[in-house]
């Protein structure tokens, strides 16, 4: 006698069960074989292969990081760490952190670590070794960030910095220069660093800056600032060769170092810039603030050189679509900032609002020297 299901079709679980595979084209042994996956590697040997597959600023960034876990972890295969472990190695590498001026008890440091493993493990999730429930450093919780200490520096503050700058240290025109520069243009110190002769614009006052995340974007420039940035090229051998524009006077490019140098000489004749650890991120926060508060935030995401993700700016959702800023807001906030004329702004300084008369910014004597 045929046996029925419990619904009394007259077939049971198990004969639809084989007609659906048979249509299907599957053979039970089929569903017996485990999927096949991909050889699980070594963290040593794989951790190389991530990085050669990111940026230089990735690099750079998660570098020591994935050199500490090959030296703890190297001889174990990735899918062995647990998200405990790797709390516990966020927690070893924050204790160790080198206590620097703007040190914040090494949250950094271990916000760095757990940014690298899911890094990795990112890799090895689209590479198909792992599967995401199999990521331990997804589970990994990263330290909370604290808020930052910036602030907006007030004119004073800024004019402060100028005149030390410009009559102190051995090489005064070249600070002042690096003042002026990320005053006017709230740069990063890596799109300063980066500047050539080719990415200078001096027929329409711009500057091109290469940043962070791979960005490119042209700045304006006041009319004076370029004029300095061309004789300082021209006088330090960098205009006609095509390589870095910002020089020492003996003609080496420029690196980083000298941003420390500049900062530990200031905080020494400003105890204020020593007691609030400031940096040259303090003057982009200054001049980002000032043109958010007289031009509007879209202007101010536009001067800052936010990248546009085509979803709009997480603060002002979609709707940033509709009042994104371009270079002739940015130039004209500019001309207000500086109280110059810029051939790209939209209004005259004298029509648009304008900033202090004090604002150090305008004042060309800090470029004198």
């Amino acid at each position: 006698m045929t046996g029925t299901s419990e619904h009394g079709t007259g077939w049971s679980d198990l004969d639809t069960a084989r007609l659906l595979l048979g249509k299907l084209g599957v053979k039970p042994a089929d569903l017996m074989a485990a999927p096949a996956r991909a050889e699980v590697p070594l963290i040593a040997d794989y951790i190389p292969l991530v990085e050669r597959a990111v940026t230089t600023g990735t690099r750079r960034v998660y570098g020591p990081y994935w050199a500490k876990v090959v030296r703890e972890w190297g001889h174990r295969h990735v899918n062995e760490p647990t998200a405990l472990e790797i709390s516990q190695l966020a927690e070893q590498v924050r204790e160790g952190a080198v206590q620097r001026r703007n040190a914040r008890g090494g949250r950094g440091a271990a916000e760095h670590l757990i940014g690298a493993l899911r890094c990795m493990y990112g890799y090895l999730v689209a590479d198909g070794i792992l599967t995401q429930a199999e990521n331990p450093a997804a589970r990994a919780a990263k330290p909370r960030r604290l808020r930052s200490a910036r602030m907006a520096l007030p004119d004073s503050r800024l004019g402060e910095l100028c005149r030390v700058a410009a009559t102190t240290g051995n090489d005064p025109a070249l600070d002042a220069l690096l003042l002026r520069l990320h005053m006017e243009t709230a740069c990063r110190r890596g799109g300063a660093l980066a500047l050539t002769p080719h990415d200078l614009d001096p027929e329409q006052c711009l500057i091109r800056l290469y940043e962070k995340g791979e960005t490119v974007r042209w700045q304006p420039v006041s009319p004076t600032l370029m004029s300095h940035l061309l004789a300082h090229a021209e006088s330090r051998g960098g205009l006609g060769n095509g390589q870095r524009l910002l020089r020492y006077a003996n003609g080496r490019p420029i690196t980083k170092k000298r941003y420390e140098h500049l900062w530990r000489r200031l905080g020494e004749h400003l105890a204020w810039v020593e007691t609030l650890q400031v940096s040259m991120y303090w003057i982009r926060h200054t001049t980002l603030t000032w043109v958010e508060r007289n031009f509007g935030f879209a202007v101010a995401e536009a001067y800052a050189g936010h990248e546009d993700n085509g979803r709009g700016s997480r603060s002002m959702g979609a709707m940033a679509t509709y009042v994104r800023a371009g270079l002739p807001e940015v130039a004209t906030a500019l001309a207000a900032l500086t109280g110059e004329p810029h051939p790209l702004a939209i209004k005259t300084p004298a029509q648009a609002p304008q900033a202090n008369a004090d604002c150090p910014v305008s004042d060309k004597s800090a470029l004198s020297q």
